[in-house]
């Protein structure tokens, strides 16, 4: 009986590696394979907008949808910096536009203001290390760790945020990297606040720089008085002492929701509480809607994703894919009152992994704003019904099957 069941248990743990096996390979097969394509396919374009400032109490507020807008209001922001210039980002290319950053930061420390930088160093593993050496001495730098140190929780979860700010007056803060293809071929959302809320997003960067000091920096110890208003809000995921009130963030704000539910995200693979506030929601009554893009930049968490279109769209919760360009926004706006633009994927990585930040606005007219930018979005999307889902190929059925597993790992 003995030999019987340590038999079966062998069989069993080699039948499992293979699976983990066959999946891998299917997933890196994937992802060879869409990088191929990648270097055949064409830009095109997509519709944007050119929005104006938005007044918010006492702050203004400016929603960027194009790169190129984007970085010129970025650059000009450097180039008139006076005191102190802070910069973060997930992504930054060794391109044409990474180089105008470089190129900005060292003039504005030549010119004695006080500059810091901070890049994630596994997002960045193919950016040659010759085009970081030409940050001038002069400018701070922190270069997050490529590998987690396993004695110091801290260092685990990749730096996921971007932002900008300047002399404590004006920050930046969404979801676009620096780089030529963000300019101009992918379709993302970013914010610039101009007021005395920029303090939130000075604070937000000083506390990161100040926890992962290392040896050699000096702290920042001019931190901004900040205000009790409750009207512009950031949230900050740490994962070196576990909090995560992104998620919380969205939570509540959908359990609020009377009328409508309107988001944008790069990558949809929710965990099971979100997915059951959105089926709640469109239970009673809340037009909910989610804009994705068709194809995205991870072939394979596409692939994930997919196995949560039957149950959304059984609950009456409407899908709609984003044509012919990479939609990388991490948006949302409800009921004609709140809205949040920031780095946060609707993914576990994003909610319960990485470092994150968010904006949240509690504002009537810049969510009639950010409804207008859905609905320009929304003229570049197909709507994907049950009838049209449910007759996929039966390969792609068995694919996403297959690879469910691994939905709790993204």
């Amino acid at each position: 009986m003995r030999s019987t069941l340590a038999k079966a248990g062998r069989i069993l743990n080699r039948v499992t590696a293979s699976v983990l096996i066959l999946q891998l390979v299917a997933m890196v097969t994937m992802t060879l394979v869409e990088s191929l394509r990648k270097k055949k396919r064409k830009l095109r374009r997509f519709p944007i907008s050119r929005n104006a400032p938005v007044p918010v109490q006492r702050d203004e507020v400016t929603v960027y949808t194009y790169g190129e807008y984007l970085y010129e209001a970025m650059l000009d922001a450097i180039d008139s910096a006076r005191d102190h210039v802070y910069f973060e980002s997930y992504i930054w290319k060794g391109d044409d536009v990474g180089r105008q950053f470089v190129d900005a930061l060292n003039r504005a420390a030549e010119r004695g203001v006080a500059v810091y930088a901070i890049w994630d160093g596994f997002a960045n593993l193919v950016v040659p290390p010759k085009f970081y050496r030409g940050i001038s001495k002069k400018v701070n730098t922190l270069l997050y760790p490529v590998l987690p140190v396993p004695w110091r929780p801290k260092t685990w979860g990749r730096d996921h945020r971007k932002l900008l700010c300047v002399d404590g007056e004006v920050g930046f803060i969404g979801g676009y990297n620096i780089g030529d293809l963000y300019a101009t071929g992918w379709r993302d959302t970013h914010a610039r606040v101009t007021g005395p809320e920029t303090a939130e997003l000075d604070n937000a960067f000083i506390d990161f720089w100040n926890q992962n000091l290392g040896r050699r920096r000096r702290a920042i110890t001019d931190n901004p008085q900040r205000t009790w208003a409750n009207h512009l809000l950031v949230h900050r995921n740490t994962p070196r002492i576990q909090v995560y009130p992104i998620r919380n963030m969205y939570l509540e704000a959908i359990d609020r929701a009377q009328e409508r539910i309107w988001l944008t995200h790069a990558y949809l693979l929710p965990d099971d509480d979100f997915v059951a506030a959105l089926r709640d929601a469109a239970n009673r009554g809340v037009d909910v809607r989610i804009i994705i893009p068709q194809r995205s930049n991870h072939v394979v968490a596409d692939w994930l994703s997919r196995g949560f279109y039957d149950q959304l769209l059984r609950s009456g919760i409407r899908l709609f894919l984003y044509q012919d360009a990479m939609v990388h926004a991490k948006t949302g706006t409800i009921d004609g009152h709140w809205s949040t633009i920031g780095t946060a994927n609707l993914d576990r990585l994003s909610l319960w992994g990485n470092y994150e930040i968010n904006l949240e606005i509690t504002d009537s007219d810049f969510a009639a704003q950010m409804e207008s930018i859905y609905a320009t979005d929304l003229s570049n999307c197909i709507e994907l019904n049950e009838d049209r889902w449910r007759s996929r190929s039966w390969v792609a059925k068995g694919t996403e099957m297959f690879l469910s597993p691994w939905r709790p790992f993204f």
